[in-house]
């Protein structure tokens, strides 16, 4: 029996190709989810394959969904197969830990763009979709750089303090519509993110600064353990939860 029944819901993760995703992504099909894997790697298919050899449903999507028409026609798509339930911003980039001084345009509109603005586009075709099927529940994933300016650059971490100002105000607007909205925020987590950056690149400077409050956190998660979060918060069972931020850093944000 499924802790948390998804059954006859379809959910889309994005970043679902490895990670948080990835396991997010497989947790909520064990509950009974369809889900649609969504990436921009081909990685999304092995995710596929994970979930269907367990017996699960899912489906994959590859493509950039910082382009509004992607995340309109995934977003579009995913309800044709079945009734969109759940969206999982997940998807997201590194910076290389510049301060603001130093931040470059490219570095700065890459964040937004794939961290702040691609969920947007998603969340914007996403909830009238779940207003209209009775309501829904959208998981966004930010990061504990969307409540402190210690643990990342000036790109990142504007990029998720924008990711929990959309959460609130998404989950204020539509809450009585059905739509619940909330945020998780991870510390440290054993995932690839540090890929989707050149660290040739690296701001020594910037990472000195930030060492002494990334070195107080206490470990890094599994990403089973951000995706057992992000799944009860999709279910029914967190029905009264709406608007909140929730840490997932094993204590880091305590201290």
């Amino acid at each position: 029996m499924a802790l948390f029944d998804l059954s006859g819901k379809t959910v889309v993760v994005t970043g679902a190709g490895s990670g948080i995703g990835r396991a997010t992504a497989v947790m909520a099909a064990a509950q009974g989810a369809t889900v649609i894997v969504a990436d921009i790697a081909e990685t999304a298919h092995e995710t596929v394959t994970q979930i269907t050899d367990a017996g699960g449903s899912a489906r994959a999507v590859v493509g950039d969904i910082s382009d509004a028409a992607i995340a309109q026609s995934l977003i579009e798509g995913a309800n044709n197969v079945g009734t969109l339930w759940g969206l999982v911003n997940n998807a997201g980039v590194m910076d290389v830990f510049s301060g603001v001084a130093k931040v470059d345009d490219a570095t700065w509109e890459r964040c937004l763009r794939i961290n702040l603005t691609a969920p947007m586009y998603l969340m914007r075709a996403a909830v009238p979709v779940l207003i209209a099927n009775g309501g829904g529940s959208i998981v966004n994933i930010s990061s504990e750089a969307g409540i402190r300016g210690a643990a990342a650059g000036a790109a990142y971490t504007a990029s998720k303090h924008g990711l929990i100002g959309l959460t609130r105000n998404t989950a204020y607007v539509y809450g009585k519509q059905g739509v619940r909205c909330n945020a998780v925020m991870p510390g440290g987590v054993e995932t690839n993110i540090m890929a989707s950056i050149d660290q040739s690149k690296m701001d020594m400077e910037g990472l000195a600064a930030l060492g002494p409050v990334h070195g107080s956190a206490l470990r890094n998660a599994k990403p089973d353990e951000l995706a057992a979060l992000v799944v009860f918060l999709l279910s029914v069972e967190a029905s009264n939860v709406n608007g909140a931020l929730i840490a997932n850093d094993g204590g880091w944000s305590a201290g």
